[in-house]
């Protein structure tokens, strides 16, 4: 799934950025030697790290040798923020290097960095408590690696954390409720281990993005999930093991432009207050439960594209919802209990559920019962490009 435009337009700044580190790295006579004791820390820290990689296969980290860390392979030095006359590593980008070690202590060293890139390693083990000493942190992005353990506090006391990246390793347990009161603006946590509820408070929450697809959870999506509607632009809860009702109050979310449901457990009709989300493009609702019909107001959405309304139990579409692909959306409504549409349910599998409709506004959230799946694991997300690496300094 495609980020934002918003963070297409922040990755472009970001890799201006890049080039500011780049070019500062390779005249650091214009420093003064304030630049001496961060530089020697840095030192300290690298080295350390180096001595716990264990698999370095593209030799990324070969260049490791030395005092003079600005020339080591992934490593951005810049001008300090505080002082512009004291250089410092700001930066770490070994994406895709198939590195195998883990994180050591001496990290926190590496007080000045503002971004750290490890997508697509081999990194194991827990994350140091040290990482609480990297406070101008703006990015961290550790997907695609086998870090271990339940939710890694630590990242939560990061004061300027932006962008938290942590999907596809082995965390496991609950998501901590303190996750969304932080002013993040992107919440990957997809493709782990995590199991439990999702947290119901999302009170200060600021994420434009948040993926929560293929973990564990149980229950249903608080309707809390309305203190997102000021900034939320992309929700994705793919194979989640979601249950209950849809809550109306997602209906609030108006900057919504892709909402991403499919393969969990979900029942009842769709709330109609999903008419209200007009910048909507994309919605799946497949692999569910869902019964009752597919509202109008979804199907006259002004900026939608894309409808997926397939494997539920759906048994009437709404006026323009019968020809939906006559606007040029692409639209999938197969597998349903819709009367004169083919590739549908059988008449007996879709009496079996239609004899039993969900009344949702008899259900608190807590209170709806989750049901077992009828249908197979939901597809993975494929790993996403890590953006590029880009220090927030200027």
């Amino acid at each position: 799934m495609a980020l934002s435009i918003t963070f297409h337009a922040l990755t472009s700044l970001l890799l201006f950025h890049v080039s500011l580190v780049s070019t500062a790295t390779h005249t650091p006579h214009h420093h003064t030697s304030h630049s001496s004791n961060h530089l020697q820390k840095a030192y300290r820290a690298l080295q350390a790290w180096k001595k716990v990689i264990y698999s370095d296969p593209k030799n990324l980290t070969g260049d490791w040798i030395g005092p003079s860390v600005c020339s080591y392979t992934g490593i951005f030095c810049a001008p300090s923020p505080s002082d512009p006359n004291t250089l410092v590593v700001a930066g770490i980008d070994l994406n895709h290097g198939d590195i195998a070690g883990f994180l050591p202590e001496p990290i926190g060293l590496l007080s000045d960095l503002a971004l750290i890139h490890l997508n697509s390693n081999r990194f194991c083990g827990i994350l140091p408590r040290s990482l609480s000493q990297l406070s101008l942190l703006y990015e961290l992005d550790l997907s695609n690696n086998r870090f271990v353990g339940p939710f890694p506090d630590v990242v939560l006391s990061l004061p300027s954390l932006k962008y938290l990246d942590l999907r596809y390793n082995e965390f496991e347990g609950p998501l901590p409720p303190k996750l969304f009161s932080n002013p993040l603006d992107a919440i990957f946590v997809n493709n782990n281990r995590l199991t439990s509820l999702i947290p119901r408070d999302f009170t200060g929450t600021t994420a434009s993005v948040v993926v929560f697809a293929n973990n564990d959870f149980s229950g249903c999506l608080p309707p809390t999930i309305a203190h997102f509607a000021d900034t939320l632009e992309e929700l994705l809860l793919i194979n989640s093991s979601l249950s209950g009702c849809l809550p109306p109050e997602v209906g609030y979310l108006y900057k919504l432009r892709v909402l991403d449901m499919s393969y969990n457990s979900l029942v009842g009709p769709v709330p109609y207050s999903l008419a209200g989300l007009g910048h909507l493009e994309l919605l799946n609702l497949d692999h569910n439960m869902f019964t009752g019909a597919v509202p109008l107001g979804v199907c006259v959405l002004p900026s939608l594209q894309n409808l997926t309304v397939s494997d539920n139990y759906f048994s009437e579409e709404e006026g323009i919802c019968r020809n939906l692909t006559s606007r040029g959306i692409v639209f999938d409504d197969s597998n349903n209990c819709l009367p004169d549409k083919p590739h549908q349910r059988s008449h007996k599998v879709c009496e079996d559920v239609l004899d039993h409709p969900v009344d949702c506004y008899d259900h608190e959230c807590s209170a709806v019962a989750p049901q077992a799946s009828p249908f197979a694991a939901g597809p993975s997300l494929a790993p996403a490009p890590a953006p590029a690496p880009a220090p927030a300094y200027t």
